[in-house]
C-alpha cells in the first residue's frame, strides 16, 4: 500500500452563511462541519492531514488542535490555489492524496477508503467522487467516455444541452497521485471569468498528458452534501440527526419518535434504553443500560447509569448513577455527582454537589456547593444558603440526616451524622450527630388581634 495523505480545503470565509461564525465551524448536530470530516478521514490510514486555513485560522486551530498540520491561504483564489498551499508539507511525496471540503460533513470514512482503494487499483493519476441526482443544475457533470473513464468535467454554466442532461456530478472530492497533482497545480491557470485557481483544471491537464483519470460513483447523493448557506446546514443537520438515530435503533435503543429527537454525533447510548419525544442528548454523553430518558429532557456532557430515570428535566456536566430518578422539572448544573438509588424530585435544583446514595430531594428545593451523605432526606422548600454576596461556601450533610421542610442551611455548615433539623429552621451553627436542631422563633398567638386592626378604607 502506497503512502496516503489527505488535504482538507478550510479557508472559505462562507459569506452566504451571513454569520459571524466561520464557515466550516458552524456545527452539524454538536460539532463543527470541519470536525466531523477530520474525524471520518482520521478513520483511514493517513499518514499526514494537511487542513488549508485562512478566514478564522486560529478558530479553526483552536477546534482542531494537533490532528493535523496547516497551511495558510492568505488569499482565496480558489480551489486549487488552496491545495498549492500544501506544497511545503507534500510536494515530491510518493503516494496517494486525498482532497475533500470542510463543509461536508456528512462525508463518510467508508466512501472515502472505497474512492482510494478504486484509485490505487486501477493505478490513476485522478480519481473523481461522483454522485447522481435528479436535479443536477448547478454542480459540475462528469462527462465520461466510452471506455467509463473521465473524459471532463464541465461546469453548469460552460456545459451543452446534451452536458446538462447528464446527471452525474462532481462532488469536489478527489484523490490524485501525489507527484502528478504538484506537477499539473503549477500549469493551472485563472484565465476565467472569477479569475480563480479550479482544481477540476488538474483533471483537464492530466488527461491531456494521456494520463488516466476515473471516477468512483457513490449510491448516496446526501453524503456529498457541500453546506453553505443555512438552507443548506439545516438539511445536513436533518440528514444527521436520521443517520445517528438510526445506528442507535439498530444499536438496541428504542427511540420512540426520531423526528423529534436530537441526539449529538459523539453521544453513546446502550441497549434496552427508551428515549422519549422532545428529548435532546448533546456533547459527550453517556448514558447506560435500560434508562427512560424524556420525555422532553436535555441531557450534555453527562455520565448516566443504568436503570436511570429522567423527565421532562436538565442535566448538564455531571454524573448521575444507576436507579436514579430525575423530575420531572428538575435541573442539575455542572459538577454535580449524583450516587446511585438517588431521587431528584420536581423543581429540585442540584448546582456542584454530591449526593450520596438512596439520599432524596423530592420538592421544590436548591442544593448548591453541598456534600450530601448516604440516605439524607431533604425536606420540602429546603436550601442550602451557599453565596454571602461574595464568595461560596460549603454545606455537609452527613450519612442519615433528617432536613424538615423550608429550612435553610447557611453555609459554611455541618450537619452531623443522623441528625434532624426541624421543619422551617434556618440553621448557621454546626449540628452534632444525632441532635435535633430547632432554630426558628417561639410561636406566638395575639387573641382578638385581627378585630382591633383598623383597615384603611
Amino acid at each position: 500500500m502506497s503512502n496516503r495523505y489527505a488535504v482538507i480545503l478550510a479557508a472559505g470565509q462562507g459569506t452566504r452563511m451571513k454569520s459571524k461564525l466561520y464557515k466550516v465551524l458552524h456545527p452539524v448536530c454538536g460539532k463543527p462541519m470541519v470536525q466531523h470530516v477530520i474525524d471520518q478521514v482520521n478513520e483511514l490510514t493517513i499518514e499526514k492531514i494537511v487542513t488549508i486555513i485562512g478566514h478564522g485560522a486560529e478558530l479553526v486551530k483552536d477546534q482542531l488542535g494537533d490532528a493535523c498540520q496547516y497551511a495558510l491561504q492568505e488569499q482565496q483564489l480558489g480551489t486549487a490555489h488552496a491545495v498549492m498551499q500544501a506544497e511545503s508539507v507534500l510536494a515530491g511525496k510518493e503516494g496517494t492524496t486525498l482532497i475533500v471540503c470542510g463543509d461536508t460533513p456528512l462525508i463518510k470514512a467508508e466512501t472515502m477508503a472505497a474512492l482510494i482503494k478504486q484509485h490505487e487499483k486501477m493505478e490513476a493519476k485522478a480519481t473523481v467522487l461522483t454522485a447522481t441526482t435528479g436535479n443536477p443544475a448547478g454542480y459540475g457533470r462528469v462527462i465520461r467516455n466510452t471506455n467509463g473513464f473521465v473524459e471532463k468535467i464541465v461546469e453548469h454554466k460552460d456545459a451543452t444541452e446534451a452536458e446538462r442532461k447528464v446527471n452525474e456530478i462532481n462532488t469536489g472530492t478527489y484523490c490524485f497521485d501525489n507527484k502528478s497533482l504538484f506537477q499539473a497545480l503549477k500549469e493551472v491557470s485563472n484565465d476565467n471569468v472569477q479569475a480563480e485557481y479550479y482544481l477540476p483544471d488538474v483533471i483537464e491537464i492530466l488527461k491531456s498528458e494521456g494520463k488516466m483519470v476515473t471516477a468512483f460513483q457513490t449510491d448516496n447523493f446526501e453524503e456529498t452534501l457541500g453546506v453553505n448557506d443555512r438552507v443548506a446546514l439545516s438539511q445536513a443537520e436533518q440528514i444527521l440527526k436520521r443517520r445517528i438515530n438510526e445506528y442507535h435503533m439498530r444499536n438496541g435503543v428504542s427511540i420512540i419518535d426520531p423526528d423529534h429527537t436530537y441526539i449529538e454525533a459523539d453521544a453513546a447510548i446502550r441497549q434496552d434504553t427508551v428515549i422519549y419525544p422532545g428529548t435532546m442528548i448533546k456533547g459527550n454523553s453517556q448514558i447506560g443500560e435500560d434508562c427512560i430518558i424524556g420525555p422532553n429532557a436535555e441531557i450534555k456532557d453527562c455520565e448516566i447509569g443504568n436503570r436511570t430515570v429522567v423527565r421532562q428535566s436538565v442535566a448538564h456536566d455531571s454524573k448521575i448513577g444507576s436507579d436514579v430518578a430525575i423530575g420531572p422539572f428538575a435541573h442539575i448544573r455542572p459538577k454535580s455527582d449524583i450516587h446511585d438509588d438517588v431521587k431528584i424530585g420536581n423543581f429540585v435544583e442540584i448546582k456542584k454537589s454530591v449526593f450520596g446514595r438512596g439520599s432524596k430531594a423530592s420538592h421544590l428545593s436548591y442544593i448548591g456547593d453541598a456534600e450530601v451523605g448516604t440516605d439524607v432526606n431533604i425536606g420540602c422548600g429546603s436550601i442550602t444558603v451557599n453565596y454571602d454576596g461574595k464568595n461560596k461556601y460549603l454545606t455537609k450533610i452527613e450519612d442519615g440526616v433528617f432536613i424538615g421542610c423550608n429550612s435553610n442551611l447557611v453555609a459554611p455548615v455541618t450537619v452531623g451524622k443522623g441528625a434532624y433539623v426541624a421543619a422551617g429552621s434556618t440553621i448557621t451553627e454546626d449540628v452534632p450527630g444525632q441532635a435535633l436542631s430547632i432554630a426558628r422563633a417561639r410561636q406566638v398567638n395575639k387573641e382578638n388581634y385581627v378585630q382591633n386592626i383598623k383597615f384603611n378604607k
